[in-house]
């Protein structure tokens, strides 16, 4: 595949217009990694499905001249294949490492945020696509609404910013987790942060925590301020 071949990223957008997928922010951070511009094309949750004859069910889908992928982890790679400067992954043992790295943050994060901001991403979508997130999740929730899931959100925080502890340990010796400089591995935890950034009504973090704090900081300001967004909500007390 030719690298002058067009890029064009599709995004999960809510009703601000706002992108807010942890997974699409991980590759927006890779294309800006690897100096690759791109079309943005924003979808809602209902418009997903509409692309390519219904053939994807979530985003990122990434399009590349004849080429289209819809997978986070296959998008990363196809991008080191076809663009190789500036690689994401120097070596298979970084991949492997990485992928454990998406492993862990997913178990740490994933889960606890969807406890705390479900309802909060439903209010922010837009509306159109509103009766589809309540019933697709509520339905993964064994009908219980998203009303009562959210219900006692306040006393699932502090567990959530204790898991958090080994990100803490990790930004105690090195400014970003790739060490000196940031890799994938930076680009997958500072997506989960833009995804509560996009939503939340409850800030995720205590005013106090300045490791997170610095490093978030340094992760926005990341290839010109790619993570700023006057739409972000707060993420600290």
């Amino acid at each position: 595949m030719s690298t002058d071949a067009p890029v064009t990223l599709y995004e999960l957008v809510l009703e601000n217009g706002r992108s807010a997928s942890p997974y699409v922010w991980r590759i927006r951070y890779a294309l800006a990694h690897k100096g690759i511009p791109y079309e943005s094309r924003p979808v809602g949750f209902t418009e997903i499905r509409e692309q390519y004859g219904g053939r994807f069910k979530t985003v990122p889908v990434l399009e590349h001249g004849a080429t289209v992928l819809n997978e986070s982890w296959q998008i990363a790679e196809y991008l080191d294949r076809v663009f190789p400067r500036r690689a994401l992954f120097a070596t298979a043992a970084e991949n492997a490492t990485v992928r454990f790295a998406d492993a862990c943050l997913a178990e740490v994060l994933l889960r606890r945020m969807f406890y705390i901001y479900v309802l909060d991403v439903h209010n922010a979508a837009r509306p159109a696509d509103r009766a589809y997130f309540r019933a697709s999740r509520e339905q993964w929730l064994k009908c219980t609404s998203l009303e009562a899931f959210t219900a006692e959100r306040e006393r699932h925080l502090p567990k959530m910013r204790a898991a958090l502890a080994p990100l803490r340990a990790q930004l105690a010796h090195n400014p970003f987790l790739g060490g000196a400089a940031p890799n994938y591995a930076d680009y997958i935890a500072l997506g989960y942060f833009h995804w509560v950034a996009s939503v939340a009504t409850l800030p995720m973090l205590a005013r106090d925590d300045e490791p997170l704090r610095g490093y978030l900081e340094r992760g926005f300001d990341l290839y010109d301020g790619l993570g700023r967004d006057a739409r972000m909500r707060p993420l600290f007390e």
